[in-house]
């Protein structure tokens, strides 16, 4: 994974607990890169590690610590220069989840090595819709409920997201029921 992903872990653990901790899991994570830096790839066990660090120092569930990272990534990454590329992504919840995989081939422009997910929308009605999550890496469907919470909060859209169907149970792929409701 790139270095914004790290560096994105490291800021919301920052911001909502301070850098002692953030010390604390690196040291548990046993990761000695003292600086991510956002366009450089990194294996993805460096960030497996930190969440299961962050995970024994905080004392949450790897997948708690995932969900609160999806809904963070959204803020954070329009935070990071990225607002705009989100703008044109969608100007509601549904839009852009139908637009993810343009945005995400947008971004592969500027990171080259990004091997990104696939969504896709499907039985789509007026506050239902399933969303399905095709990934060549797996642990990451926690994030996945994390990321559509943090878009509802973008939104102004009340967001209810269930997972249905999952890979880690043998099914080709995750899939979500997302029931909304615009405020």
């Amino acid at each position: 994974m790139y270095g914004l992903v790290n560096k994105a872990i490291q800021d919301m653990v920052c911001s909502r607990f301070d850098e002692k901790i953030w010390e604390e899991i690196k040291q548990k994570a046993e990761i000695e890169v003292d600086v991510f830096i956002r366009m450089e790839a990194y294996p993805d066990d460096i960030t497996h590690r930190l969440v299961k660090a962050a995970s024994a120092v905080l004392n949450l569930s790897p997948q708690a610590v995932m969900q609160a990272f999806g809904e963070y990534w959204v803020q954070y990454t329009a935070q990071e220069g990225y607002g705009e590329l989100m703008d044109m992504s969608g100007d509601n919840l549904v839009e852009f989840l139908e637009n993810l995989d343009n945005l995400h081939a947008r971004v592969g422009i500027s990171f080259p090595k990004l091997q990104p997910p696939s969504f896709e929308c499907t039985d789509t009605e007026e506050e239902t819709l399933s969303l399905h999550y095709r990934s060549n890496r797996e642990g990451l469907a926690p994030m996945v409920i994390g990321l559509v919470k943090g878009l509802g909060t973008r939104f102004d859209t009340e967001v209810d997201i269930t997972q249905t169907q999952s890979r880690e149970e043998g099914a080709e792929h995750d899939e979500f029921l997302v029931k909304y409701k615009p405020q």
